[in-house]
């Protein structure tokens, strides 16, 4: 099968190694051609190099082009992953921390909330820059599977304005799966689920073993689990109040609602600190930071790492090569997809993108007909909607006012925030985050100037309810040595 598959952000390791082991342990795309492009040649290369001592540990030839050259890379590309962080940790670190200065406390801060809005001015102007370079050089009608968050956001953008066919994909609901099944004793394969919703907002609508609905059972066997009751505090509590189990994990689900991340001292409460997913002040952000500290040392140099085997025992759940995989051969693969909604669900706008299960085969992806949520849990995500959808309009236009209604109408912004301390905040981010705001000059210009008047409004100092220490190399070096499995 002689066609191409572009990454985008190829410098990314974990994404980018583990799709492509996923890829290669498809034996029809032994001779796929695969182009990598980053803005960071150094990750690049680090990366590429690293593939092609896969590539080589398995047996095959497959070739890799790498260029941080984009339109070369994307050239004739037939499917096109993105993989991007745009600013990355730079402009990241200024999601989480300016926000946290006016008591906006994210455990991530990349869907949803005030890191997520501005996270998607910044991919959604890229993105669209992508999409041009894929209109003017990719093959006809080539398939954009977007993984980069805010992965609502970003994809809504892409299919309104990019004039390119766009999926977005997540894990979220194959890892809340697993959760179901287990607490339930069951295999995850004899546990058959719907899930629907908007991306980290998806709720899983009927769970069954055997033919069998067991969704009332749920709540009772989660709290009776040995160790999700402190791990998951909030997806039960969720679960308790609207009935059904949400995908995203505890500290990311915290920060899309008013109630768990609102008041200072009550945000450990909510936390489980010993992960970083559980609702730790910066979490991502963190070990973001950790990773590449890691990443840079320990494949910078010449030292040989294990191979990653292509085999089907191997391959990961995630959605990206199981889509290609259908597309390409007709077997059919079913999974859960974000989709601009139309119909599918019946009580979300139809403009919105969608999390909802689908078929691909031959003839392309197509989407279940779910109806409508549980009226509490359309209200939930009808609520996100909203943000989302005047985040979009604002970053295709670089309309400021948009943007901060955008932070108003956050449930957890606007639940911490009065008006005028979200009007300072936006020009606080905009500033610090203008080198990847080109849609913004006026507005930037506009807010150097509110700022540099001075009587601005008084803000706090703090590293947050829940903040952990950033491990140094060294500290992570002696982790890893007395648990392997622990270092990084």
């Amino acid at each position: 099968m002689p066609f191409k598959i572009t990454f985008i952000g190829a410098g990314s390791i974990g994404f980018t190694r583990r799709l492509l082991a996923d890829l290669l342990a498809v034996p029809e795309f032994a001779d796929v051609e695969f182009a990598f492009t980053d803005i960071n040649a150094r990750n690049l290369k680090m990366v590429t190099d690293l593939c092609r001592q896969d590539i080589a540990a398995n047996g095959l030839t497959t070739k890799i082009t790498a260029t941080t050259n984009r339109r070369d890379a994307l050239r004739g590309a037939k499917y096109i992953f993105t993989v991007v962080r745009i600013g990355g940790l730079e402009a990241f670190a200024t999601d989480v921390d300016i926000p946290l200065k006016y008591g906006v406390d994210q455990c991530v801060g990349d869907t949803l909330c005030a890191g997520g809005i501005m996270y998607a001015q910044r991919g959604i102007s890229a993105l669209l820059d992508f999409c041009k370079d894929i209109r003017e050089v990719a093959a006809p009608d080539c398939l954009l599977l977007n993984y980069a968050n805010p992965m609502a956001m970003m994809t809504w953008a892409v299919n309104k304005y990019g004039g390119v066919r766009c999926v977005g994909l997540c894990h979220g609901v194959q890892h809340g799966h697993f959760q179901i099944a287990e607490v339930l004793g069951k295999k995850k394969s004899e546990v058959d689920i719907i899930c629907a919703g908007i991306n980290h907002q998806t709720w899983f609508i009927s769970v069954k073993t055997d033919g069998q609905e067991r969704t009332p059972e749920l709540l009772a066997a989660f709290e009776k689990h040995p160790v999700y009751p402190q791990e998951e505090k909030v997806r039960i509590d969720m679960l308790r109040r609207f009935g059904y189990y949400s995908t995203e994990s505890n500290g990311h689900l915290s920060e899309y609602v008013p109630w768990y991340r609102k008041r200072t001292n009550e945000i450990k409460r909510w936390s489980n600190l010993n992960v970083w997913i559980g609702g730790e002040t910066g979490g991502y952000l963190r070990v973001c930071t950790e990773g590449r500290n890691w990443f840079e040392a320990e494949f910078g140099g010449k030292k040989k790492h294990e191979p990653l085997r292509y085999t089907q025992e191997n391959r990961s759940e995630e959605h990206g090569s199981r889509i290609l995989e259908a597309l390409e051969t007709g077997r059919v693969y079913r999974g859960h997809f974000n989709l601009p909604n139309g119909g599918t669900i019946t009580n979300l706008a139809p403009d919105a993108i969608i999390e909802a299960p689908g078929f691909v085969d031959r003839h392309g992806i197509s989407m279940i007909q779910v109806g409508d949520l549980p009226l509490g849990c359309a209200a939930v995500c009808n609520a996100s909607i909203s943000v989302q959808r005047l985040g979009v309009e604002a970053a295709v236009a670089g309309d400021d006012t948009l943007l901060r209604q955008a932070f108003m109408m956050d449930p957890l912004t606007g639940a911490v925030c009065n008006p005028p301390e979200i009007w300072q905040m936006v020009d606080e981010m905009l500033v610090a985050q203008a080198p990847w705001l080109p849609r913004y000059k006026r507005a930037i210009a506009a807010a150097k100037k509110r700022l540099a008047k001075g009587k601005l409004l008084k803000t706090k100092v703090t590293r947050g309810a829940a903040r952990l220490k950033t491990r140094s190399l060294a500290e992570m070096k002696r982790i890893e040595k007395q648990n392997p499995r622990a270092g990084h």
